[in-house]
């Protein structure tokens, strides 16, 4: 028996392979079109010319046929007419007449059905050649119809790789569908860039704003606490708020960097993953050492284009994700290759266990697992948020897998350089640091 669901996503497949472009819906259209108007003219031409033949081949045509070859009316065989035969094989006049008549009207139906047969034939091919010229204008046609279209279309992909929202389509011509969309494109273009200037406007003042206050208090704080006369408890609390002070400057410094890579233009230029994850590895070594950290390196060429500084934040935010998140005496491991015209780079570690339904979740700001959000050593809950921000700003993408034992599996794809991209990187050997666990 059929599974109903089976066969309803096999024929949503056969739907999405048969659906025709915009262009080729007209130009079958045009040409249907053609095809029908040719169809009924032919027809018309037929029942024209049956209607002719009818009328000039009737009773009465024969009738004037039949006189002229046998002479005029009341003359027949002893008149001006041909004479009639005489002797024993001679037959009556009737029966001449009866004979000639015969020949005269199958002879008339055989030249209507050869004309009308002739009409129909000539008429198939001659409106086949043309229906098929008709497909080829057809084709012209449309794609000088939908050429505005292309130009909409060609617009949005520049602003959507550039980034430059000052680009306007300016289109001009009548006042039809068409000039509205170009036109209702333009205005949406326009709202959007004065709703990132004014975003980009409230990160800088921001950035201002929220930092040096931050920054105030933490000289206050150094300085009170190594006065000669701070006692022990002035100490103690001025190391307490130093800590604090460290956290609200890294939520501070999160929301900025997520901001950020969200609206800001992208400044992209040739790097190779595995040069950021090797960097972004040796600044990390020391943590993962006093975690006792088993390090595995497996950093093969993954070149690719993009932010220097944003797409090390990137990687450096899911090697200190994957640090903070593990536990004491476990693994990290980090490796980079190319993958079906991809720049990967994968971070995998041995943390708690991450039930599948919640993976997503933790890819939004704020968002942790469990009641992790109380931790103030682990950050501010903002490290995959702008790791997912960064990626999409690249045009690239993650994704996180549990681990069995625990931990997560975390792949960042961006886009590989076109010139050094490979199929398939051979990477290097693992390289293995570290002796925890």
């Amino acid at each position: 028996m059929t599974n109903p669901m089976t066969a309803h996503a096999a024929t949503g497949r056969l739907t999405g392979r048969l659906r025709l472009t915009i262009r080729m819906r007209l130009t079958l259209l045009y040409a249907g079109l053609f095809l029908f108007a040719g169809v009924v003219l032919l027809g018309l031409t037929y029942v024209l010319v049956q209607t002719t033949l009818q009328r000039q081949g009737g009773s009465a045509g024969v009738n004037k046929v039949f006189q002229a070859v046998q002479g005029a009316p009341g003359e027949a065989g002893n008149g001006r007419g041909a004479p009639l035969p005489d002797g024993p094989s001679a037959q009556p006049p009737t029966i001449v007449s009866k004979q000639v008549e015969g020949v005269l009207v199958k002879g008339r139906e055989d030249y209507q059905k050869k004309t009308l047969s002739a009409l129909l034939t000539q008429g198939s091919i001659a409106l086949g050649l043309v229906g098929a010229a008709g497909l080829g204008f057809g084709w012209l046609l449309a794609d000088r119809a939908l050429r505005p279209v292309h130009k909409i279309t060609e617009t949005a992909r520049r602003v959507a790789r550039s980034h430059d929202l000052t680009e306007r389509i300016a289109y001009e011509g009548p006042r039809d569908d068409v000039k509205e969309l170009a036109d209702t494109f333009d205005t949406m273009l326009g709202r959007l860039a004065r709703a990132f200037d004014g975003q980009r406007r409230f990160v800088a003042n921001a950035s201002h704003e929220l930092r040096t206050p931050l920054a105030i208090n933490r000289t206050l704080v150094d300085v009170a606490v190594r006065r000669a006369d701070a006692t022990d408890d002035v100490k103690r609390l001025g190391e307490s708020l130093l800590v604090v002070n460290g956290r609200h400057e890294r939520l501070i410094d999160g929301l900025l960097t997520l901001a950020g890579t969200e609206n800001v233009v992208v400044d992209a230029g040739p790097l190779d993953l595995a040069d950021v994850a090797g960097h972004v590895l040796d600044q990390a070594s020391r943590e993962a050492e006093a975690r006792g950290l088993t390090v595995r390196r497996d950093l093969g060429a993954a070149p690719t284009s993009g932010d220097p500084v944003l797409v090390e934040r990137l990687v450096q935010n899911l090697v200190e994700n994957a640090i903070r998140h593990n536990r004491d005496g476990g693994e990290l491991s980090v490796a980079t290759r190319v993958r079906e015209g991809q720049a990967e780079v994968a971070v995998a570690n041995t943390g708690p266990v991450v039930p599948r339904y919640d993976v997503e979740t933790i890819f939004e700001p704020f968002r942790r697992l469990g009641n992790d959000r109380v931790r103030s050593d682990r950050g501010a809950g903002l490290g995959l948020s702008i790791v997912r921000a960064t990626a999409t700003a690249h045009g690239g993408t993650v994704t996180a897998v549990p681990r069995p034992g625990g931990g997560l599996d975390v792949t960042v794809r961006l886009p590989a350089r076109a010139a050094d991209a490979r199929a398939e990187s051979p990477g290097t050997a693992p390289e293995i640091v570290g002796g925890g666990g």
